[in-house]
């Protein structure tokens, strides 16, 4: 029977999840802020130890690719690799916002809507992307200031729900009928699973050795106003 590791590194959210083709076997899963270098590799460790696995027993690495968090993407890509590299097993890597918009539309049943999963990008500013309830794209992913005016073209003809952790600072700025925003909504190592299994049976991998997280923008190291070596 085939094994895959899921790994979500993209926000404040830690998850790490074991699957065969079928469904997800176990999940481990921490919001502490900051905290990817200090609780990925355990979560790893614990969750083949308790299905007494280990790396070398798994068939492919799945990978929540981005956009999100600079450092914790780099993270999770760098701890996917090496296991994939390590094991000589493929590396699979999906759409942060995709997984999002597929891991809702499953608990959230509504057949005629559109869905805006949401990552924050600091001030106003929201990484997201459009799907409809087949979890097909309406608009690419995007960077996108925060208005007013943000999303009237889909508002404007359809219920549309905003989820993730950059939903809640658009609440008193997009004031649609026809906008929800849905609280506590955050990516999971487990909304990855149908999207891989589709990846796994077309054989649709990533080259390990040259692989980089979908950053969406470019980071940008600031200096700091105060030198502490001083």
């Amino acid at each position: 029977m085939s094994r895959f590791l899921f790994i979500e590194t993209s926000t404040n959210v830690c998850s790490v999840a074991l699957s065969d083709e079928n469904e997800i076997i176990a999940i481990k899963e921490s919001s502490e802020d900051r905290a990817h270098a200090k609780i990925l590799a355990p979560f790893i460790r614990e969750i083949l130890d308790e299905n007494k696995l280990e790396t070398s027993d798994l068939d492919a690495v799945v990978l929540s690719k981005g956009p999100g968090s600079y450092t914790g993407l780099r993270i999770g890509v760098a701890t996917a690799k090496g296991i994939a590299y390590a094991s000589d097993i493929p590396l699979i890597a999906i759409s942060t916002l995709r997984a999002m918009a597929y891991g809702f539309v499953q608990k959230n049943q509504h057949p005629e809507a559109l869905f805006i999963p949401m990552i924050d990008a600091r001030r106003m500013e929201v990484y997201s992307a459009v799907y409809d309830n087949h979890n097909e794209g309406v608009r690419a992913i995007q960077a996108d200031i925060i208005d007013e005016k943000s999303y009237s073209e889909y508002l404007s003809n359809s219920e549309v729900y905003f989820f993730g952790d950059g939903a809640p600072k658009c609440k008193d700025v997009i004031t649609s009928e026809r906008a929800h925003f849905i609280d506590n909504f955050d990516p999971s190592a487990a909304y990855m699973h149908h999207l891989a299994m589709d990846k796994w049976k077309n054989k649709d991998f990533e080259d390990v050795a040259y692989f980089e997280p979908f950053y969406l923008k470019d980071f940008i190291a600031t200096v700091a106003k105060k030198n502490i070596f001083k």
